[in-house]
């Protein structure tokens, strides 16, 4: 059986000419005048591995995805957020495979498997380069996406790469971990439709962003960030403290977001901001095969311009016994539609709590000065820290402090036996928080300068990445609103 002509070859030697260029990256060339040289083509320069491109159309059908220069574009590590908040889309049910010349990047992408966006990939590592690749899949099926790190250079590796192509199958996505940070081999590779090619120093975040932006959907590539509120025990506040993040993010931060009031059976979102709708959250999470921009629109209660939420059904006719892939099916469509998803979770513990939370962008734990809350609050955040290595922290906040006659354990000591400072610390404030409650507002609907609403307005602004937006002294008709109709 004759050997099939490669993808993608490099021809003769004299076809490609690698030539070290000791002043790439430098700024301007001295003694050179720029008019002279020659206009720059539209290739994509090679950028650091945490960096990103400008998207582009995605590219047409080819063997080992490597004929398109444009491809160079699914390597989009992050979709941007509002100033410099970045959220990366879990990568579909994938294998990986990543052949390593360095010890150092092999350690590195074994260890992005323990990632909540990696969950679904299956990811093997073995030693060898370029050359353990070729003899791996020239009797065996290809990975969908294929790692390769090498020190080989210049025509050399091209030759490689030859070989390598007359054996790995079409459709395979492949990123190169290069040893040298030169252009003209960057395009020339992404000549090739090489998906990507970076250097080090690469640290594991750097690895996921890259493969979870080749795995983008072109056709919804939107995927809002989903913030998920859990108190460290019940009656807490946790709940209020959700809806009034969410209503900031919308009204102060001018952000759309949606609310999910995710306690079937004892759910206070419809309460807390007034509202009776005739369908419930638990209409999607009873037929998520069914869910899709048309049924959300008619499950969704629009609160304001920018705020829409999928309030609980709040009653105990019947018991909801849900699989966990229900919530993460209706999650992950509802954050399709909308920049920011806050989820308001039951203080429970089951499989589809801990799962939710952990496949969160953001989470923040709701904990009061008691002993209870600091022992469960720590082990919420052990465990998050070991379960999401590459993740920021959670984020805790302190409620209903300086209740009267109450021992309190103080901030400090609090802090210190955490191990991480709460960013908020929510004054036990009956009068406030009952007013808002009784009229269906949030709490800087009622007493915008207070220090609880600042407190979580500040909160707002840290999770979108903006600056804390001024707010608006109440009017006599926004405190009473019944006067307004």
């Amino acid at each position: 059986m004759s050997i099939p002509d490669p993808a993608w070859s490099l021809g003769t030697d004299d076809d490609f000419v690698l030539e070290d260029d000791e002043t790439f990256g430098v700024g301007e060339l001295e003694g050179v005048d720029l008019v002279d040289l020659p206009p720059f083509d539209d290739s994509i320069a090679p950028v650091a591995a945490n960096e990103t491109h400008a998207p582009s159309p995605p590219p047409e059908e080819d063997p080992f995805t490597m004929s398109a220069p444009a491809i160079v574009a699914a390597a989009l590590p992050t979709m941007l957020r509002d100033e410099g908040r970045v959220t990366e889309q879990p990568v579909p049910r994938i294998t990986i495979h990543a052949v390593c010349d360095r010890h150092e990047i092999a350690d590195v992408i074994a260890g992005i498997s323990a990632d909540r966006r990696m969950a679904r990939a299956e990811i093997t590592v073995e030693p060898g380069g370029i050359d353990a690749a070729v003899a791996r899949f020239a009797s065996q099926a290809s990975p969908n996406l294929l790692i390769i790190d090498t020190l080989q250079q210049g025509a050399a590796m091209l030759h490689s790469l030859d070989r390598l192509a007359a054996v790995i199958e079409e459709g395979t996505k492949v990123v190169i971990i290069g040893a040298v940070n030169d252009i003209a081999l960057f395009r020339e590779l992404m000549a090739r439709g090489v998906s990507e090619y970076i250097v080090p120093p690469i640290q594991p975040i750097d690895m996921i962003r890259t493969v979870c932006g080749l795995y983008v959907n072109p056709d919804k590539p939107f995927a809002g960030r989903v913030v998920a509120v859990i108190g460290a025990r019940g009656g807490i506040g946790a709940s209020t403290i959700a809806h009034n993040i969410a209503w900031s993010i919308a009204e102060r931060q001018e952000s759309s977001a949606t609310l999910l009031d995710l306690d079937l059976s004892f759910g206070t979102a419809a309460l807390d901001f007034n509202q009776d709708p005739p369908q419930s959250i638990a209409d999607a999470l009873m037929a998520p095969d069914r869910v899709d921009d048309v049924f959300l629109e008619r499950v969704t209660t629009k609160q304001t311009q920018r705020l829409q939420m999928l309030t609980a059904p709040a009653t105990l006719e019947r018991e909801f016994e849900l699989d966990p892939q229900s919530y993460e099916m209706v999650i992950e469509r509802v954050r399709r539609t909308s920049p920011y998803v806050v989820l308001d979770l039951p203080h429970i513990w089951t499989s589809w709590v801990k799962h939710t939370l952990l496949a969160a962008d953001d989470a923040i734990i709701v904990a009061g000065p008691d002993l209870a809350s600091l022992r469960n609050t720590k082990n919420i955040i052990d465990l998050l820290k070991a379960m999401r290595p590459y993740d920021s922290p959670p984020t805790v906040v302190l409620s209903m402090v300086g209740v009267p006659k109450r021992p309190e354990i103080p901030f400090k000591d609090f802090a210190e036996a955490l191990g991480c400072e709460p960013v908020a610390s929510i004054p036990f404030d009956p009068q406030l928080f009952g007013m808002a409650a009784n009229n269906g507002q949030m709490i800087s609907e009622v007493a915008a300068q207070s220090k609880t609403a600042l407190a979580l307005d500040a909160l707002a602004a840290s999770l979108t990445g903006r600056k804390p937006v001024e707010a608006k002294k109440a009017s006599f008709t926004d405190k009473i609103p019944f006067l307004k109709r």
